[in-house]
């Protein structure tokens, strides 16, 4: 696993303190903190520093070198106001050539790992469990980020309601390998473990990448027993994790592991428990989730049981309805409830439905954040939703789902749902069917989006990364086996299939799928497809969309 440092919490709180008082020599109470800090120690100090000193952290991606990261990450600089950007010492001259280029000339850089303050200096701030604790980057173009009010009230709320949905007490560790910008990473894990267990461990998301067994080896070398990933993760483990590897696990100590931030595939759940189950893993530890950042983190999970798997009817999801029948498609439930109400209403008439009725998910209770920062509108329209009745505020999710047996059911995006001949389909359900049935497309992303084509008649579009290993042939043979496909599974033609390569599909920092932005980029004739199958007449209206 490689060297591995260590921080207690004596020099946590230490460090913390050191960061504190620097920050409040050159910042006031409620100034935004923007965080950009590789995976490692440093984090973890900036983070409590900023909150010892009563600023507000705003956590977020060190600059790559794409050009539309570094776009959000100065549109996310600019919407906060930041005052200062905290980072390590190996990032500091990449991270003030990007303040430069972003045109940032009255924010300050400084490392962490430099001398900060003097922590003896240190004096608590007067701190209101309402202020705001962080911003958190998740939404939202590159050029009008939104920004989520979380405040310490939130944090606490939901980091002890993730403690209950785990089934975990004051002796669990967590760890993992997601980034601390995501709300998983900060909040699922390190948060939880920190404030409410005996610690946290973690690794670098890239080398989870390259070797997916070093997560599932750290856990066990660590005494880790709380952990978490996207559902890519745990299919990522199941291809990668060699039988060798696999003989020297033993996970018989998980007692959590969530599923969450992004679809969750009932075939990789199965798969998941089956393989590790010869290293002493248990089914009831691997538990699926629903949450977003409007939250904190998360909405619903149960734990103690195996993950919760149900058939229904095709037709009937269709219609809005879940009616459960053995022969139809299969989803996973993603639990109740934790301390938090959830309401499933007609985003149209805004009555509140009984369950087994699909509706949009909303949600109230002490996760529920304060707003976007800066954007009263989109707080409005998001925040403050009232059912038919009067009933409210709550939240609204903009995903859709049901109640069923009082578990959750999450069947899509109301944004992003297909409305194709009268019928309502879903983008995350023919993306995965598409992806499962071809072996050349397993563990990579797709996003399938509406266009409109001939007299007006929306289209659509399957865009899929594939490994450019392939030959011309067989990627042509690839993408007419994925119309094919989609016809038979769903009963309606596909007009463009277009094969990307590895990374191309856009995702947000959470996981999820940016249909809407991949949709502007095919339009835009800026994909930078290996292959593109489509019909003539959705050629000729790209061209003139492209113009």
């Amino acid at each position: 696993m490689g060297d591995i440092r260590r921080k207690d919490y004596v020099n946590l709180d230490r460090t913390a303190r050191a960061v504190a008082v620097w920050l409040r020599e050159h910042c006031a109470p409620g100034d935004r903190v923007l965080l950009l800090h590789p995976a490692g120690l440093e984090f973890s100090s900036a983070f409590f520093g900023s909150c010892y000193a009563g600023t507000i952290a705003v956590p977020a991606p060190v600059p790559g070198r794409y050009q539309h990261e570094r776009r959000r990450l100065t549109g996310i600089a600019r919407n906060a106001g930041v005052r200062v950007v905290l980072t390590d010492r190996a990032s500091l001259p990449q991270v003030e050539k990007w303040v430069a280029e972003a045109g940032l000339s009255d924010v300050v850089c400084r490392a962490t790992d430099d001398e900060m303050g003097d922590p003896g200096a240190w004096r608590p701030p007067e701190i209101s469990p309402d202020d705001i604790a962080l911003l958190q980057y998740t939404s939202g173009s590159t050029s009008e980020p939104k920004g989520v009010m979380v405040s310490h009230r939130n944090l606490l709320s939901n980091v002890d309601a993730i403690m209950t949905a785990a089934g975990v007490d004051s002796g669990c560790r967590s760890g993992g390998w997601i980034p601390h910008y995501h709300d998983m990473g900060l909040i699922g894990l390190l948060l939880t473990g920190v404030l409410r267990g005996r610690g946290f461990a973690f690794m670098a998301p890239m080398a989870f990448l390259r070797r997916p067994h070093h997560w599932l080896r750290m856990m066990q070398d660590l005494d880790v027993n709380m952990s978490a990933a996207p559902d890519f993760g745990y299919d990522l483990c199941v291809r990668r994790v060699t039988d060798e590897q696999l003989a020297e696990l033993d996970l018989s100590g998980l007692r959590a592991v969530v599923n969450g931030s992004e679809p969750i595939r009932s075939a990789n759940l199965t798969r998941f428990c089956d393989r590790f189950a010869a290293a002493g893993f248990r089914a009831e530890a691997l538990l699926p989730m629903y949450g977003l950042a409007e939250a904190t983190l998360m909405v619903t999970g149960t734990s103690g049981r195996p993950p919760l798997r149900r058939s229904f009817d095709v037709a009937a999801l269709e219609r809005g309805r879940l009616v459960a029948d053995d022969q139809g498609r299969e989803l996973v439930g993603c639990g109740g409830p934790n301390e938090v109400d959830v309401a499933i209403v007609d985003p149209r008439t805004r009555a509140t439905l009984p369950s087994g009725r699909i509706g949009e998910i909303w949600v109230r209770g002490g996760s529920v954040a304060g707003g976007y920062w800066d954007n009263p509108d989109a707080t409005a329209a998001t925040f403050d939703a009232r059912t038919s009745g009067g009933d409210g505020p709550y939240l609204r999710t903009g995903d859709l789902g049901g109640l069923h047996d009082g578990d959750l059911y999450v069947t899509g995006r109301l944004k992003d749902t297909l409305v194709l001949h009268g019928r309502n389909l879903h983008p995350h359900d023919i993306e995965d069917v598409v992806r499962t049935e071809h072996e050349e497309l397993h563990g990579l992303h797709g996003a399938v989006f509406t266009v409109p084509g001939a007299h007006d008649e929306e289209q659509l579009v399957v865009v899929h990364e594939i490994r450019t290993t392939w030959g011309e042939q067989r990627l042509a043979e690839v993408a007419a086996s994925m119309k094919q496909t989609v016809t038979r599974e769903f009963g309606t033609a596909v007009g463009s299939v277009v094969l990307v390569r590895p990374s191309a599909v856009r995702r947000t920092t959470s996981g999820k799928i940016q249909r809407s932005a991949m949709r502007d980029l095919y339009l835009a004739d800026e994909l930078e497809p290996v292959l593109r199958s489509e019909d003539a007449q959705l050629t000729a209206a790209r061209a003139v969309v492209a113009r």
